[in-house]
């Protein structure tokens, strides 16, 4: 493929600068300061012996928005930039993300290794779909049982830093040391913590995928996945995940993406501050049996997480209400945090996962994972704390009463 217009940022600049600048330069055709939208299903390639190069893979260009896009490839190339990762590729959804890594490293016979929970369509794939290919897929409890179930047929550890919805914080270091040792590939589902607050490629994953639905877009109006790695695994994701499997990224969904991105570090500064601020208030609330938030001392990956997050927490809390019909109850009284499934917009968002996004797991899955009827996960949004937190505050108090 094609390479973007050379860009004014270099790989040691700042985050921040490249969140705006990584990706792409101002059209060297006509100026364009933004990123165009290239609206075309094909390319010409002017020759047929340059077609058959292109095919072949013998020369760079774009010849088919399947393949690439040069929308899309400035996409990649700033989260490439964002993770420190000598590639990136873009699909779909998160979820077509997933299934190319799956259907790309994955062969029958292989074992694919996870601590859970994770977010239940992952989930869904591990356990309802790769079973039926001949892929063992074992729930490792902690990293002592990923190194009891790990093995030399293990080709894939996948792992959630922190957990979804129950906020587990993992040693993505230590976790990949017990991959490696086996020769596995370590893939890390960033979606929850976005490269602002935890790079996995500097902890030893090899393959970093995002929900880019969530935090990269930020607004709630795009769909999309997107996995970032090394060069020879990008290539391989590339030409079976992509290539020979179809979940693409369109150019008006990368355009959005670029567009929210560039605002990533701000928003999640926003995020994480509303988090912590919630959390910190509705702690000690005698309606909340549990919370799940890794910003607070008592939590027990408090430490790991100040280590693995950027000195930050993320943009989530999950509160245990004891009961579904408390937790019910409670969401049915919020105001300003919107039921809806999917997380990391500006918009402050709510959910009840055991009846939701995790319904298909199974109760018995459910209850091993921690993924109780009274769990409920708010992602905080970029309101003020002060509005969020009272909302809250006032929801708590009509759960604790039956109507």
């Amino acid at each position: 493929m094609s390479k973007q217009p050379e860009q004014a940022v270099s790989t040691g600049a700042a985050f921040a600068t490249r969140a705006v600048h990584a990706g792409h330069a101002p059209d060297p055709q006509t100026g364009a300061h933004v990123q165009p939208i290239y609206a075309t299903s094909t390319f010409s390639y002017g020759t047929a012996e340059r077609g058959a190069r292109l095919f072949a893979g013998e020369e760079s260009g774009y010849f088919y928005s399947r393949l690439s896009n040069p929308t899309v490839r400035a996409f990649e190339e700033k989260v490439a930039s964002l993770e420190g990762a000598a590639d990136a590729v873009a699909f779909g959804s998160g979820m077509g993300a997933a299934s190319a890594i799956a259907l790309t490293f994955l062969k029958s016979g292989d074992e694919v290794a996870f601590m859970g929970p994770l977010y239940g369509g992952t989930e869904g794939l591990l356990r309802g779909i790769l079973g039926r290919f001949g892929v063992t897929v074992h729930d490792a409890a902690d990293l002592n049982d990923l190194k009891r179930v790990v093995n030399e047929k293990t080709r894939l550890v996948w792992l959630e830093s922190p957990t979804n919805p129950t906020l587990r914080v993992v040693d993505l270091n230590a976790a990949a040391d017990i991959a490696h040792a086996v020769g596995a590939l370590v893939v890390v589902d960033n979606t929850f913590s976005t490269p602002y607050l935890t790079r996995p490629l500097e902890l030893g994953a090899d393959l970093v995928m995002h929900s880019a639905t969530k935090y990269l877009s930020g607004h709630g109006d795009v769909i999309a996945g997107v996995v970032a790695a090394n060069a020879d695994l990008s290539a391989e994701l590339r030409l079976h995940g992509l290539r020979h499997v179809g979940s693409v990224l369109g150019p008006f969904e990368a355009h959005l993406l670029l567009r929210g991105m560039k605002t990533l570090p701000l928003r999640m500064e926003a995020h994480c501050a509303g988090a912590h601020a919630l959390a910190e208030v509705v702690k000690d609330h005698p309606a909340v049996q549990a919370i799940h938030y890794p910003g607070l001392p008592q939590h027990p990956g408090h430490d790991l997480a100040a280590r693995q997050m950027n000195g930050k927490f993320g943009g989530l809390v999950s509160l245990d209400l004891g009961t579904q019909e408390a937790a019910w109850r409670f969401l049915n009284a919020l105001k300003l945090f919107t039921q809806a499934v999917s997380l990391g917009d500006v918009e402050s968002l709510s959910s009840h996962p055991a009846s939701t996004t995790h319904q298909l797991l199974g109760e018995e899955t459910l209850a091993r994972q921690g993924v109780t009827p009274g769990l409920v996960r708010l992602s905080v949004g970029i309101e003020d704390a002060a509005d969020l937190i009272g909302d809250v505050r006032q929801a708590l108090e009509a759960g604790g009463r039956p109507h």
